[in-house]
């Protein structure tokens, strides 16, 4: 069953950044700024002042921001994009646009030296998404299943266990809104993959969080079980990140690549994960 976003209040989406250049011209004397107030999706005109701007024909409080942190209007005032519940879980942007999210502090997304949106898409064309049924495991922010929409998938079937997660995409603007193509359902992919047909995927995006954090999801159990659900020549990349092995004494990128030959795949090493096609 897919979930529908919480909803929150609609108004703008503040940075430190943001905020610093609004005052600034307000100091300047200047009496409109083009910004962006949807974190880069668009340019729009706003008044500013010292302690607060105007646009859509009302005046928003300009509030004290931290570095790091995305801000939006809930009721009558600004507050962080981030949520308590077992975990903080935050938006944090970026000098790209499209954000990354925290989990305690740990960023899910690479944000070096690309995009995290732009990376999405790359990995993305990886697997050939175009008129295929694409299983995204660990959905994230949905930027996997963007990447897919642009390339042509038929359809999305993506799964993230994190409510808060989800929450986050509800407001983060560079999150693909469900339906259509796209099914998003609030579940452990552990569980509900063992309800997923025989060969009735063509392609699948596995970006688990790291393995100290969700070993389940690089255990050869659940690498047979993408096996199963995969049809033969289609094609899976798994996100492992290069954690050092000096410090882990692991190889984990070599760990998954021979649990997946195990499963029935061919491995090769591809960008900052592993492609496998099943044999």
């Amino acid at each position: 069953m897919s979930d529908a976003p919480n909803p929150i209040s609609p108004g703008p989406l503040l940075t430190l950044a943001l905020v610093e250049s609004i005052r600034a011209a307000a100091r300047a004397g200047r009496t409109t700024l083009e910004c962006s107030l949807d974190l880069g999706r668009s340019l729009t005109e706003i008044e500013p002042g010292a302690d607060t701007f105007r646009w859509c024909q009302r005046h928003w409080p300009l509030p004290t921001v931290k570095d790091r942190t995305v801000y939006h209007y809930a009721v009558d005032r600004f507050v962080a994009v981030s949520r308590y519940t077992q975990a903080l879980i935050k938006l944090v942007p970026t000098d790209w646009g499209p954000p990354t999210f925290e989990i305690d502090g740990i960023k899910m997304l690479p944000t070096a030296k690309v995009s995290p949106y732009a990376d999405a898409e790359t990995k993305a064309a990886l697997v050939s998404p175009a008129g295929q049924v694409v299983l995204d495991t660990c959905g994230g922010l949905g930027y996997f299943a963007a990447g897919c929409l642009t390339a042509g998938a038929r359809r999305i079937r993506s799964f993230e266990k994190n409510a808060d997660v989800i929450w986050l995409r509800s407001v983060n603007p560079w999150s693909p809104p469900t339906g259509g193509a796209l099914e998003l359902t609030h579940g452990d992919i552990t569980e509900h993959i063992a309800s997923i047909g025989n060969d009735s995927v063509g392609a699948i995006l596995h970006d688990p969080p790291r393995f100290g954090i969700a070993g389940e999801l690089y255990s050869q159990a659940f690498y047979g079980e993408l096996a199963r659900v995969l049809e033969k020549r289609g094609t899976l990349f798994h996100y492992t990140g290069s954690p050092n092995k000096l410090t882990t004494g692991r190889d984990v990128p070599a760990e998954v690549a021979k649990r997946l030959r195990q499963a029935g795949f061919t491995t090769e090493p591809k960008l900052d994960g592993v492609l496998a096609v099943r044999r």
